[in-house]
């Protein structure tokens, strides 16, 4: 798992890289600077990516709160 320190220590690379967290949640390193959280999962067997949000809007404890839904259950 991700810690805060290892997100703000992140440089951009000449190509986008990802950097996992846990349960799908991982960051994307754009080479601009821009830090995209983005959530990786399942529905149907069709592999699917939602966007929560750009750090620090987003931090990662909010990251986490968003990947776990409404219901507090990832998939």
């Amino acid at each position: 798992m991700l810690a805060v320190v290892q997100v703000q220590a992140l440089k951009p690379a000449a190509r986008p890289f990802k950097v996992f967290d846990s349960a799908g949640l991982y960051l994307l390193v754009q080479p601009s600077g821009a830090l995209l959280w983005r959530f990786r999962y399942r529905c149907c067997g069709i592999e699917r990516k939602l966007s929560l949000g750009s750090f620090p809007q987003v931090t990662l404890s909010q990251a986490r709160r968003k990947r776990e839904g409404p219901h507090g259950a990832t998939s």
